[in-house]
């Protein structure tokens, strides 16, 4: 069974270069990275740490990346040639990997500041939650831009416009309240870490097409962690890349509503005949359709 994945992983290897590819072209993308154990025959009587990182867009598909540590280095390789928005949480490799690049531009994650909030509540309820009032202002706005089918350009505008006034609110509280309480209290934390991301949180107002937060890739890595669960860890680190292609695909049929397992019966069916590359299109999860219909056609 382990050749048959092997061999499985080989043939989709194709299709998962080629979204990684797309992905890069896109101008968005959203990243994270997810600890997951692995045993090394080289390391005797214990499993090591490995890395998925994962690179998505929002309505498009996700690409995992194995990799034997969280070293910066790895974002540097992995966005190699990439032009555009790239949205995070707080890990400083991809704010390296965007310093200095005119090309990348860095965008923060609003959910995570909010969660720093939000684990302050009980200590203080009413600072705490008079931030996360105006934080929520926030997300109202962009609710109402999402009903109304809103575009990258004139949410752009809404937001320059309709956030400058909270957002001037929400740090001038937080400079006050981070000289009001302890600097390790869990406010004083949580005003530390929105202030020192403030560039990177304050920059969607230039952009229409970000979402306010990373809260899609963090679910796109949720299968993963729950498997970890039961599975422990990772057998070999050559099965690593090996599992990011099945993720890779696996989650991205599930992002686009398709079944997982009629997806790879189908594609595995079909990718041995294939003699035209051209036909790839066909294949990919975001323009996936079964055979018989791809006929009617």
């Amino acid at each position: 069974m382990v050749d048959w994945v092997a061999q499985s992983a080989t043939w989709l290897e194709v299709i998962y270069r080629e979204m990684y590819r797309r992905l890069l072209a896109g101008g968005y993308l959203q990243c994270d990275e997810t600890p997951i154990r692995c045993q090394d025959p080289d390391v005797a009587g214990k499993t090591v740490q490995g890395w998925l990182w994962v690179l998505g867009r929002p309505k498009g598909d996700v690409v995992f990346h194995w990799r034997m540590s969280r070293e910066h280095a790895h974002a540097l390789e992995l966005l190699r040639g990439y032009k555009g928005l790239l949205q995070s949480d707080g890990y400083p490799a991809y704010e390296n990997a965007a310093r200095g690049n005119p090309d990348m531009v860095h965008l923060g994650c609003w959910a995570h500041a909010r969660r720093y909030f939000t684990q302050a509540l009980e200590e203080s309820p009413v600072r705490a939650g008079f931030i996360l009032r105006l934080i929520g202002s926030l997300y109202h706005w962009e609710r109402t831009w999402d009903e109304q089918n809103c575009g990258p350009a004139l949410r752009a505008a809404r937001r320059g416009s309709h956030f400058a006034l909270t957002l001037s609110l929400l740090k001038r509280s937080a400079f006050k309240l981070r000289e009001l309480v302890r600097p390790k209290s869990a406010l004083g934390e949580a005003c530390t870490y929105l202030l020192n991301h403030w560039g990177v949180l304050a920059v969607h107002c230039d952009h229409g097409r970000s979402r306010l937060d990373n809260n899609l890739i963090e679910n796109a890595i949720r299968p993963s962690a729950i498997g970890k669960k039961n599975w422990m860890f990772i057998g070999h680190p050559e099965a690593g890349d090996r599992s990011a292609i099945i993720y890779s695909l696996v989650v991205s049929c599930q992002r686009h509503g398709i079944d997982p397992f009629a997806y790879l019966k189908d594609v595995l069916t079909r990718l041995p005949r294939m003699t035209n590359q051209d036909k790839l299109d066909d294949l990919l999860p975001s323009s996936w359709k079964p055979l018989s219909q791809s006929h009617a056609k």
